[in-house]
């Protein structure tokens, strides 16, 4: 099984029995000041039931709350679903909003941290760790720390950073996944990540996780097959565009049809159209 799929993820990092693994893996993200690491968290929705698995539109989150009320959400992207900065921005916003009861004052709300670990390249940061926060443009000082918003991207990762005593970096690789031997060698350098190892172990080797995690990757293809079908459509919307106005300027079909790659059959028709 492929650790970013969202699944199983979930399976690892978000359950009562594995909190240990959430709580290292948010610490070593979110990089807090000595002495004040999370000890504690609580899990918000933490089953996974077969409906949502075979779902392409759910969506499973690992969610939790700190001691002290703050809200962290992560979530784990196989493909671009583009937006992705808006997207992590609307999330954020519904979880903060989401804090206060009718009637209840804004200084109730506490700091939202969302957590967006991609298995592509998005930013133009060259990092494969960008944080954002809400910071003044000319003195960069934070207005407030109740925003805070993490993008992990997987393939940023190069070759410096195999050998290395970062536990971000060693749980972001145990994510790749990229060979047996490699899982291994992590597990060897981190507990907790060797328990996490024993974990995915236990769940290859499990009947009905491994029925779940096939209906988890059915569903994910399906919801990368309408993204590019979505797409592939709007590229030829515009094709059939170009070569309307091609056509209004008097050039011939077959040029037409080079230089938008449609076929000659269908820029007959929108000629006809035009007539």
């Amino acid at each position: 099984m492929n650790p970013i799929v969202d699944f199983v993820f979930k399976r690892i990092f978000g359950t009562e029995e594995n909190k240990d693994l959430l709580l290292s893996f948010l610490n070593a993200t979110l990089k807090p000041e000595e002495g004040k690491q999370l000890q504690e968290i609580t899990l918000v929705d933490p089953h996974i039931n077969a409906d949502q698995v075979g779902d392409k539109a759910s969506i499973l989150d690992v969610r939790g709350k700190t001691k002290t009320g703050e809200q962290i959400n992560i979530e784990v992207q196989l493909h671009n679903k583009y937006d992705m900065e808006k997207r992590s921005l609307y999330y954020w916003a519904k979880m903060y909003e989401g804090q206060l009861a009718e009637g209840e004052p804004y200084r109730n709300l506490k700091k939202t941290v969302t957590i967006s670990i991609v298995d592509f390249s998005y930013l133009h940061s060259k990092s494969y760790h960008s944080v954002f926060r809400l910071r003044e443009d000319t003195e960069s000082f934070v207005l407030t720390d109740n925003l805070e918003i993490h993008f992990l991207e997987l393939p940023k990762l190069g070759f410096e950073h195999q050998e290395t005593s970062d536990l971000l970096v060693k749980w972001l690789l145990f994510l790749k996944a990229e060979s047996q031997t490699k899982l291994e060698e992590l597990a060897m350098s981190e507990p907790t990540i060797r328990k996490a190892v024993n974990v995915l172990e236990f769940l290859n080797q499990d009947k009905e996780a491994r029925k779940l995690y096939e209906m988890r990757e059915m569903a994910l293809k399906d919801e990368l097959n309408m993204i590019e079908g979505a797409k592939a459509e709007g590229e030829r919307q515009k094709a059939k565009e170009v070569a309307k106005n091609l056509l209004a300027m008097d050039m011939t079909v077959e040029m037409v049809a080079k230089a938008t790659g449609l076929p000659t059959e269908e820029i007959e028709k929108l000629k006809q159209q035009l007539h």
